[in-house]
């Protein structure tokens, strides 16, 4: 698997994968540790998890009201990453901010997914990189700081 662009079907094997190896009590990597623990934030995700034969292959349709709950995963795995190498610079503040406001770190995560996503879409629409700068804003407009 790439580790810097895996392909749709090795990031929902990699997550099949850690949870698969977790409920068997087998030994996890750290990302699968984090990524665990990712997936226990979110006991919706867990009956998909424990079907990769049906759900490896399944489309979702956010213009239909379905989340994917891959992306999802993922993108709570992009947001901690970038908060433990603070890339963006200051993500990591504006995190810790955002945990003291919401008194949860799963809160906290959610404005930054948010955030991400938004940023990502632009990025995508206007085929274009993304845009850090744009990214750290909708962060700040979280706070309330505007």
């Amino acid at each position: 698997m790439s580790l810097y662009n895996p392909s749709r079907d090795q990031a929902r094997q990699f997550l099949f994968d850690a949870w698969g190896k977790f409920k068997q009590y087998l030994t996890l990597t750290d990302l699968e540790k984090i990524a665990v623990e990712v997936i226990q934030m979110h006991p919706e995700y867990h009956a998909v998890l424990d079907a990769p034969e049906r759900y490896m292959h399944q489309q979702y349709f956010p213009e239909m009201g379905e989340t994917n709950p891959f992306l999802h995963l993922s993108l709570h795995l992009s947001v901690i990453e970038q908060i433990s190498i603070n890339q963006p610079i200051g993500i990591r503040e504006i995190y810790d901010k955002l945990r003291q406001q919401h008194n949860d770190t799963h809160l906290a995560y959610h404005d930054l997914i948010d955030c991400l996503a938004e940023t990502i879409w632009q990025a995508q629409r206007n085929n274009q990189p993304m845009d850090s700068e744009h990214y750290l804003n909708l962060l700040k407009q979280k706070l309330g700081h505007v």
